[in-house]
């Protein structure tokens, strides 16, 4: 008889090994390298904790070239912009080009990945878990990447993270979400979208309509919704790592038994 196949490394990957999946991690594409650590890790960290670098970093990698102070996201200006992407030159992760213009080190295709990066970090930082990120688990009929999965208090929390406007968001990647849910069976599964809007106005209508008559929508608090007493939805309002921290707080909660 094969000798049993070892468990990945990490208790988050070994719960989705557990449940009959085959995990793998996916190439990480990040403007910096995967290993980043020490200071830098921490500076580029404490950026990416203000949502208004976020949108300029996200910006700046939709670009694909080189860019100028001013033509990554129109909610900054030129001023803002430049003081952004010099910090990021401190940091290695971009250059200066001709003409006042920067480009990137290493480039990166998407800005997922590196808010992946961000929340996995702030995750074991505050809750002092094992986390893994663009997970490929291969369920059949179900596709895409796991973005975050978390071991916390022996539970599973799988975090959906959406980097783009509520306005692109499709009913498809809704869809694909829950079916990926219910393949999973996470103790706590957050849907979060990265963005200052309101979710009452478009996501939570679509993540609602997506559960059907499973649906029980319930505020927390500002925008932190409980849509199941084991799924949620939060915005980046206030903050984001904060946000998710509360809503994996309260589906703790309501994991432990009742008096």
């Amino acid at each position: 008889m094969a000798p049993a196949p070892l468990l990945p490394a990490g208790e988050a990957l070994a719960m989705l090994a557990r449940r009959g999946f085959d995990p793998e991690l996916s190439r990480a594409d990040l403007p910096f390298p995967k290993d980043l650590d020490g200071e830098a890790a921490e500076r580029l960290t404490e950026r990416l904790g203000h949502y208004s670098f976020r949108l300029f970093l996200r910006g700046a990698i939709q670009r694909r070239g080189d860019f100028a102070p001013g033509e990554a996201t129109r909610y900054l200006t030129a001023a803002q912009e430049k003081a952004l992407a010099e910090a990021l030159v401190e940091l290695r992760i971009l250059a200066c080009t001709a003409g006042g213009r920067y480009r990137f080190v290493r480039r990166a295709m998407s800005f997922g990945p590196t808010l992946e990066w961000y929340v996995a970090r702030e995750m074991r930082r505050r809750l002092g878990c094992d986390v893994a990120t663009g997970v490929k688990f291969r369920a059949p009929g179900v596709g895409g990447d796991l973005d975050v999965v978390a071991a916390v208090e022996g539970n599973l929390v799988y975090v959906e993270l959406k980097s783009s406007p509520p306005k692109h968001l499709t009913d498809a990647e809704v869809a694909a979400f829950f079916a990926r849910v219910g393949r999973l069976r996470p103790g706590i599964a957050v849907f979060a979208m990265d963005t200052a809007l309101r979710l009452s106005d478009r996501v939570l209508p679509m993540l609602v309509a997506g559960l059907g008559n499973r649906a029980q929508p319930r505020r927390l608090e500002r925008d932190l919704w409980a849509l199941t007493p084991h799924v949620y939805a939060v915005s980046a309002k206030s903050d984001l790592v904060t946000n998710l921290c509360r809503v994996v707080a309260e589906g703790l909660l309501e994991l432990g038994p009742r008096p």
